[in-house]
């Protein structure tokens, strides 16, 4: 199951630190709600999503939102705070086959994340295979996409899913994750920054 990756550690630190080689991005990648830029309308207080994530009652959804927003770190936070089995696939270079082995091994499993990177590249029949499980709960399906599911997603599949809209990190968001990783980052923290 080489495209299939079950996650279960999360490096060292609320920021996803890995190590210094991986890069910035994924090290400085927050693993806890209240880390998460922007969003707010979805993760704030009182918010419908955090609401689901607080009682661990996680429903399957698709993230849509333009690129940069956040899909794939809400997708990893969802998984690191509820700690179940996490499966990533990319629709770019997954198919049928590696669908049908996350499914067969989440069978044995309980209440696995099954997380599909640009769903909407999945055609029909891909999509199809996922229908069963997510409808007999086999799978926790979040699918993250920039294009309209309502267009790219088959009828059956997305009436199964909850809809999140992320929306376009404003100016405050990127100022705030900037200090905070010239503040975190192992390796920017040691440089002079002005």
């Amino acid at each position: 199951m080489s495209s299939a990756n079950n996650v279960r550690s999360y490096g060292k630190s609320h920021y996803g630190m890995l190590n210094a080689s991986a890069p910035l991005a994924e090290r400085m990648r927050p693993t806890r709600i209240e880390d998460l830029a922007g969003q707010e309308h979805l993760t704030g207080p009182n918010s419908l999503l955090r609401d689901v994530l607080q009682k661990g009652m996680i429903p399957s959804m698709i993230l849509w939102g333009p690129p940069g927003t956040g899909k794939t770190t809400l997708a990893n936070i969802i998984a690191h705070t509820v700690q179940v089995p996490f499966y990533t696939l990319s629709a770019i270079s997954s198919g049928v086959k590696e669908v049908r082995e996350v499914i067969e091994s989440a069978r044995t499993q309980s209440h696995a994340i099954l997380f599909i990177d640009e769903i909407h590249r999945f055609n029909k029949g891909q999509q199809d295979a996922l229908l069963s499980a997510v409808e007999k709960g086999v799978v926790t399906l979040i699918g993250a996409t920039t294009e309209n599911p309502s267009f790219e997603v088959i009828s059956a599949l997305l009436s199964r899913c909850q809809l999140y809209v992320l929306e376009s990190l404003k100016k405050e968001d990127l100022v705030s994750i900037l200090h905070l990783t010239i503040e975190k980052d192992e390796l920017i923290s040691t440089k002079k920054t002005d």
